[in-house]
């Protein structure tokens, strides 16, 4: 397990370490919880690892709420997800809404625009809410996965305004299926609208893939899930993704959803973190103990982190997304600082955040790494700013 504690020293002024995304060893100044100076250190060699915290960018739920059924009577049940995220290592994410009725998708995006504005005009302290994650209607039911038929939408401008509604301004990505927009005019119009688009629960083929990215799509939802396997005459969509170097990759680090030796390759032919970042795709039951939990209409069995409908259908996981970086580490698929930024730099570059630690930023988000016993676990630098 990951270590979820945090170091807690007010007193500390100094830290030196190897920090995520600088090439040499650094040593932190802070002062009032807040990052005074980063300057180069003439230390060669130390015992760890600085970095931001996590940023997940496909998160459907936790502590039991799943994020499509939220009412404003849960509005305090998602403040309490913050904080537990925040001890999960995470700085801030994207509830991610998947396929259901248009009525529910108004009513939770209702519910997350209140607690946005609330984050925004307090002093919370726990993981943000960067936007919303829309994970359907617009998918292809041939790869629906879990998503129910009943609620999937051909794919217009039209349809895309009323899904919409008011909220776009709220709504950070949109998960669709390329093949459905037959008149070309999903993506750019969502682009137009400051969303970025994603591929996935597709049957795109490669030169279909090749379009959209063209138009202007930049990311993949969970790679190899709910898509084509990638194929010697049949490239597909994410062989598409790998070869457009513009364009990052979702991918679920579980071991379940994805063999790690097809991750292996993905981070290979992607150059790593330059165009792949992890994602936890973690359901309702994220926090909870194994068991048959409710899941819209239906139930999901969570086992060892994994979650099925009774069908057999993987639905999810439970496995949180920097359990995914020690998961990395320990199958020797890629270096612990190139692990690490897999899931705090590099879904922020996706998500055209800034990507560095920089004087000015808190120091109460820093995490801390480290490799004991073979394993990799991380602290919280601080614990808050009061």
């Amino acid at each position: 397990m990951l270590a979820k504690k945090r170091l807690v020293d007010p007193t500390m002024k100094k830290l030196v370490g190897s920090i995520i995304g600088y090439s040499s060893i650094q040593e932190i100044e802070i002062e009032n919880f807040t990052i005074k100076s980063i300057r180069a250190s003439s230390k060669d060699k130390v015992n760890g690892w600085l970095s931001q915290g996590g940023i997940d960018i496909q998160i459907n739920g936790a502590l039991g709420l799943a994020f499509p059924e939220v009412q404003s009577k849960d509005i305090e049940t998602i403040k309490k997800i913050g904080y537990f995220l925040w001890d999960q290592g995470i700085d801030g994410y994207l509830p991610t809404i998947v396929t259901t009725s248009i009525d529910k998708i108004h009513n939770a995006l209702a519910v997350f625009e209140e607690v946005i504005h609330w984050q925004k005009n307090s002093l919370f302290t726990g993981a943000k809410i960067l936007g919303i994650h829309l994970e359907g209607p617009f998918l292809n039911s041939e790869k629906k996965g879990a998503h129910p038929k009943e609620h999937l939408l051909t794919l217009s401008q039209q349809k895309i305004e009323i899904v919409l509604d008011k909220f776009a301004n709220i709504i950070k990505v949109i998960t669709l299926a390329p093949e459905l927009d037959t008149n070309n005019e999903a993506i750019p119009y969502l682009k137009s609208r400051g969303i970025i688009v994603s591929l996935g629960h597709s049957q795109a083929t490669d030169e279909q893939a090749k379009l959209a990215f063209a138009q202007g799509a930049s990311m993949v939802t969970h790679a190899y899930n709910a898509m084509p396997p990638l194929n010697h005459r049949q490239p597909g969509l994410l062989a598409q993704a790998i070869l457009d170097k513009s364009v990052y990759c979702g991918v679920i680090a579980d071991g379940v959803h994805v063999c790690p030796s097809m991750i292996d390759i993905l981070l290979r032919a992607s150059d790593y973190d330059q165009g792949v970042f992890l994602v936890s795709d973690a359901l309702a039951p994220l926090g909870l103990e194994d068991g048959i939990y409710p899941w819209d209409d239906r139930y999901i069995e969570i086992k060892s982190g994994t979650a099925k409908l009774d069908n057999g259908v993987l639905a999810g996981t439970t496995v949180s997304l920097l359990k995914g970086v020690q998961n990395l580490t320990d199958w020797g698929i890629c270096s612990i600082p190139t692990a690490i930024s897999l899931a705090t730099r590099a879904p922020r570059i996706a998500l055209g955040m800034p990507d560095q630690l920089k004087e000015g930023d808190l120091a109460n988000n820093l995490l801390y790494w480290q490799e004991k016993d073979g394993k990799l676990i991380w602290q919280r630098i601080l614990n808050t700013l009061s």
